[in-house]
C-alpha cells in the first residue's frame, strides 16, 4: 500500500512554518539557507564511527550543522535546471560529485521544488487578487445600475419585476465572486498562519467517559486498528517533532541502520553463544566498545534486553517490507505484541516507487497477553533501505531523548530486522530486539518469562511473523482439495471467514492486555486468583452488539506443559469439560480453514447441540493458532444467517461479535529453550453483554454473574488437567 511521495507537496521533510509570513516562509526555503549537517564531513572527521564527546550532550548543537557551499548550490542549481527531478541513481552521482549523502541531495531538490511551487503559487495568488478587485467593480457598477434605474414608459424607479433579468444577472457574478473568494483564501491560508492538520491518522472520537467500572466508548469504526484507540490516551498525547529536530532524526536514523546491519551480521565477542548453544547473549561491555554513540548510556533504573533471531518465512520480500513500514498491517500482523500504534508523521515515503528511504515518526505500546504485565510504550523513528547487496533493511530508534520533559518506563535501541530475497517467494529474516526497561511493575509468576526474553524478545517477533506469513498464505490458496469433510474450498469463503476470524483475534488482543487504554478493576475476595474487570459502551458499531460489555480476566500458572493446554482447549471434543455456557451439549465441526504447518493452527466453525430442546443450536467461531512461543484459542458466538452469509463471500465487517478466549505461554522456567519448560502461564478473558441498553447502569449482580462464570471455567480447567491444587500458583 504505497503512498505518493509527500515531498511533491507541501509537506515535507523541513516543511514551512505554517505560522510565518509569506515573506518568511520563503527566506526559510531558500536553499542557500538550508542548514543540514553533512554526512561526508562525518565520515572525514570520524570514519569509524567513534565519538570522543559527552554521551549525554544532546546531538542538535549548532556547531555540529553547516550550509551547504556556493559551489554545491550553484551545481545543484544548474542540474535542477535540466533535470527538478532526479532519479536515485542521479541523486547519488551527483551526491558523490559534490561530497554529500543521497538523502541530503534528495531533501534539497526537494525544498527547491516547494520553493518554486510557492512562487508560483504566489504569483497566481496576485492575479486572483486582481480578478477579485475588478468583479467588485463590477458588482459597483450593477448596483449603482440598478439604483439608477428607470421605467422606460413613465420615467419612474423601475420595480423588481421589471429588472429580474438584470437581478439574475447580479446573483450569478455574486456567486462567482464568492467562489473565488473561496479559492483565494484556501491558497492563502497555506502562508498566511492558519494551522494545518499534521496528525491526519488520528481519530475523531470524542474522551470516553466512566460508567461505574470505567466504561470506554465503541464508535463507529473505519478500520480493524480504530477499535483500540481511546481519544484520551498517551499515544495521542505525543507530539510529532518540530522543524529543528528532523536532521537530528536523519542522522540517528542513518547511524540506527548502520549499528542494525552491523548487530546482524556481527558474531563474537558481540554476540556469546551459551555453552548449549540453544541462543546467544549480547556482551554489553562489547557493544558500548563498538558502538560509542548512539542514544547515549543506559539510564538509571533500566535493564538491557537484547536478542536475535532468524527465520525462513513464506512471504516476498516486497511484501515484508510492506507490513512493516504500513502501521494498520504492522498492528494487525503482530496483534499479540502491538496492542496499539500510531504514524505521527512521514517525514520520506521513500523512492523509486517503494519504501527504500522511507522515513516515518511512529508511537506503539508493546504486549504481553495478561492484565499482570506492563505495556512497553515507545517513541520511535522506523527507517526502512535497500542496500546495495540486495537486502532490505528496517530499523527502529527511540527519540525519547528529543522529548526532554517525558518521562521513559523503556526505550528501543536500533532493533528491526534484515529480509533477504530467496527463492519461490521466501525470505530470510533476522531480526534484532535491543531495548533497556523498567519492568519492576511485572508480577511475580510473569517475571521468569519476560527475563528469559521470551515475551518482547526477537524469538516471539520472528515465530509470530512466521506463523503470520503460513496464514497469509493460506488465505491467498487457490487449490483446496476437497477430499476432507467439511474443508472450505470456496476462495471468496475461505477469504471472507479468515477476515472475521483475523478481526475477532485482534479484538481479543487489545482487549486481554494492560494497555493505558484499559481500566482494569480487581475484584478483591475472589480467590486464589484475582479477577480483573472492566465495562465498555458499544454504540453504532455494527461489528459489536449495542450496549454494556463486560470483560472480566485472570492469569494463573499451571504445572502442565503449553502444548497439552493448548491441545485440551482447542478440541471440540473436550469443550464440554470447561464450557459452562454450552450446557453439557455436544460440539461439532462444521467446517474448517487450515492455515499453517500445525494442525493446531486452524479457524473453525462449530455448532454446539444442546441438550435443551427448547433451545436453539449456537454456532461459534474459534481461531487456533501456536508457535515456540505462545498460543492462542479465541472463539465468539455467531448468528447462523450471519454465518451463512459469511460462507458464501458476504462482507464480515458487519458481524457483531464478543471475543472470549485463552492465551497460553511458557512459564519461562526454561529459559530461551522452550522445549525445557516446566509449566504454562495461562489467561482467561471474557467478553459478556450484560444490558442491551448502551445507557444503563451496570448492577453488581452483572458483575458476580461474570465473576462467577470465569472462576468456574478456571476451576473446571485445572480439574480437567489433573491440577486442581496448586499454592505455588496464586497470584
Amino acid at each position: 500500500m504505497f503512498q505518493p511521495n509527500m515531498f511533491e507537496s507541501h509537506h515535507h521533510l523541513l516543511d514551512m512554518s505554517h505560522n510565518k509570513s509569506p515573506e518568511n516562509d520563503l527566506d526559510l526555503i531558500r536553499d542557500d539557507e538550508f542548514e543540514s549537517k553533512s554526512m561526508a564531513d562525518i565520515m572525514e572527521n570520524n570514519p569509524c564511527g567513534d565519538d570522543n564527546e559527552d554521551p549525554n550532550q544532546r546531538p542538535n548543537k549548532k556547531k555540529r550543522y553547516h550550509r551547504h557551499t556556493q559551489i554545491q548550490i550553484q551545481e545543484m542549481e544548474s542540474f535542477f535546471k535540466e533535470c527538478p527531478h532526479p532519479d536515485d541513481k542521479q541523486r547519488k552521482e551527483l551526491g558523490k560529485r559534490l561530497g554529500l549523502e543521497p538523502l541530503q541531495v534528495k531533501f534539497w531538490f526537494q525544498n527547491k521544488r516547494t520553493q518554486m511551487k510557492a512562487q508560483h503559487e504566489r504569483h497566481e495568488n496576485s492575479e486572483l487578487r486582481a480578478e477579485n478587485e475588478k468583479l467588485r467593480a463590477e458588482n459597483i457598477r450593477y448596483k449603482e445600475a440598478l439604483g439608477n434605474a428607470s421605467c422606460p414608459n413613465c420615467g419612474g424607479p423601475a420595480s423588481i419585476g421589471e429588472m429580474s433579468f438584470d437581478e439574475q444577472h447580479l446573483r450569478i457574478e455574486n456567486a462567482r465572486l464568492r467562489e473565488e473568494i473561496d479559492r483565494i483564501s484556501g491558497i492563502a491560508a497555506k502562508y498566511v498562519g492558519k494551522p494545518m492538520l499534521t496528525y491526519p491518522n488520528l481519530s475523531t472520537t470524542g474522551p470516553a467517559h466512566s460508567l461505574d467500572l470505567g466504561v470506554g466508548n465503541f464508535g463507529p469504526q473505519t478500520g480493524l486498528v480504530a477499535e483500540i484507540y481511546n481519544a484520551s490516551d498517551l499515544l495521542r498525547s505525543v507530539s510529532g517533532p518540530t522543524d529543528a529536530d528532523k536532521p537530528i532524526i536523519i542522522e540517528l536514523a542513518v547511524a540506527a541502520m548502520e549499528e542494525l546491519i552491523r548487530m546482524a551480521q556481527t558474531g563474537e565477542p558481540l554476540w556469546i553463544k551459551t555453552l548449549d548453544n540453544s541462543s546467544e547473549t549480547l556482551s554489553e561491555e562489547e557493544y558500548f566498545r563498538t558502538f560509542p554513540r548512539g542514544i547515549g548510556p543506559k539510564p538509571l533504573g533500566l535493564t538491557s534486553e537484547a536478542s536475535r533471531e532468524s527465520a525462513v518465512v513464506i512471504m516476498n520480500h516486497i511484501n515484508l517490507v510492506e507490513i512493516l513500514m504500513d502501521v494498520n498491517q504492522w498492528t494487525s500482523v503482530f496483534a499479540g505484541l502491538v496492542s496499539r500504534s500510531l504514524t505521527l508523521e512521514v517525514l520520506s515515503t521513500g523512492v523509486a516507487g517503494n519504501y527504500n528511504g522511507a522515513l516515518q515518526v511512529m508511537t506503539a505500546e508493546f504486549q504481553v497477553p495478561s492484565p499482570l504485565v506492563p505495556t512497553r510504550e515507545n517513541y520511535f523513528v522506523r527507517y526502512c533501505k535497500h542496500h546495495a547487496d540486495g537486502t532490505w533493511a528496517v530499523v527502529d530508534v527511540s527519540l525519547d531523548h528529543l522529548r526532554p520533559t517525558a518521562v521513559s518506563r523503556g526505550r528501543r535501541r536500533p532493533s528491526g530486522c534484515l529480509i533477504q530475497e530467496l527463492p519461490n517467494g521466501y525470505s530470510k529474516v533476522t531480526w534484532i530486539e535491543h531495548v533497556e526497561v523498567d519492568d519492576r511493575s511485572v508480577h511475580n509468576i510473569y517475571r521468569p518469562l519476560v527475563n528469559s526474553g521470551l515475551a518482547f524478545g526477537a524469538k516471539r517477533w520472528v515465530a509470530t511473523l512466521d506463523r503470520q506469513c503460513e496464514r497469509l498464505a493460506s488465505a491467498m490458496a487457490i487449490n483446496i482439495p476437497t477430499g476432507e469433510v467439511g474443508v472450505i474450498t470456496s476462495p471468496d469463503g475461505r477469504k471472507s471467514m479468515l477476515k472475521l476470524a483475523e478481526r475477532m483475534v485482534m479484538s481479543f488482543c487489545a482487549g486481554v492486555g494492560a494497555s493505558t487504554a484499559h481500566t482494569w478493576t480487581t475484584l478483591s475476595g475472589s480467590g486464589a486468583d484475582d479477577v480483573r474487570v472492566m465495562t465498555r459502551k458499544s454504540i453504532d458499531d455494527p461489528g459489536r452488539p449495542p450496549g454494556i460489555v463486560l470483560s472480566a480476566a485472570t492469569s494463573f500458572w499451571l504445572p502442565v506443559s503449553p502444548k497439552r493446554v493448548f491441545d485440551f482447549l482447542r478440541d471440540e471434543n473436550s469443550r464440554s469439560e470447561w464450557d459452562i455456557l454450552s450446557n453439557g451439549g455436544l460440539v461439532q465441526e462444521m467446517a474448517h480453514i487450515a492455515n499453517g504447518r500445525d494442525p493446531g493452527n486452524c479457524v473453525s466453525l462449530l455448532r454446539v447441540n444442546s441438550g435443551n430442546s427448547s433451545q436453539s443450536n449456537m454456532l461459534i467461531l474459534q481461531e487456533s493458532s501456536t508457535d515456540s512461543t505462545g498460543s492462542y484459542v479465541i472463539y465468539a458466538p455467531v448468528d447462523i444467517v450471519a454465518m451463512n452469509v459469511v460462507l458464501s463471500g458476504g462482507d464480515p465487517d458487519y458481524v457483531a461479535l464478543l471475543p472470549s478466549g485463552f492465551a497460553i505461554l511458557p512459564d519461562g522456567g526454561g529459559g530461551i529453550n522452550t522445549t525445557c519448560t516446566s509449566g504454562s502461564l495461562l489467561t482467561v478473558a471474557f467478553q459478556i453483554l450484560v444490558d442491551s441498553i448502551p445507557t444503563a447502569k451496570l448492577s453488581l449482580g452483572s458483575v458476580a454473574t461474570v465473576n462467577s462464570l470465569l472462576k468456574c471455567t478456571v476451576e473446571r480447567i485445572k480439574n480437567a488437567l489433573a491440577c486442581d491444587t496448586m499454592p505455588d500458583g496464586k497470584i
